[in-house]
């Protein structure tokens, strides 16, 4: 068995809340299950995921994609040379993801000290 080779980090604000962690408890335990699995590969494989299960959106940022029922999408950067970052996660409704979210995300990439 491959072990896990990137070390993965949850955004944290400046109050100490982690929103990633918060979103995370209110799913559904299926829901829960999916998102555990693809950040494992997330873990597991890093840069070299691709689609169906990691997209590259451009400028450092990328999503994870957890397709299902819902469909779930997280955003994350690389920093060094093994740690990556979750920086948001919504529920995708629509086919296009929100413009609001991927600033959010951005805004919150900007924030670390990697950039």
């Amino acid at each position: 068995m491959d072990t896990l080779r990137w070390k993965i980090v949850t955004y944290e604000t400046i109050r100490g809340d982690k929103p990633i962690d918060e979103f995370f408890k209110k799913q559904q335990s299926s829901t829960k299950a999916k998102i555990v699995h693809n950040i494992r590969l997330l873990q597991q494989y890093g840069n070299q995921l691709t689609l169906p299960h990691a997209k590259m959106l451009g400028s450092g940022l990328f999503e994870l994609r957890i397709r299902g029922r819902e469909e779930i999408r997280i955003f994350f950067c690389f920093a060094g040379s093994n740690t990556i970052h979750l920086l948001h996660a919504f529920k995708k409704k629509t086919s296009k993801t929100p413009q609001r979210e991927l600033d959010l995300a951005i805004e919150r990439m900007k924030s670390l000290t990697i950039i």
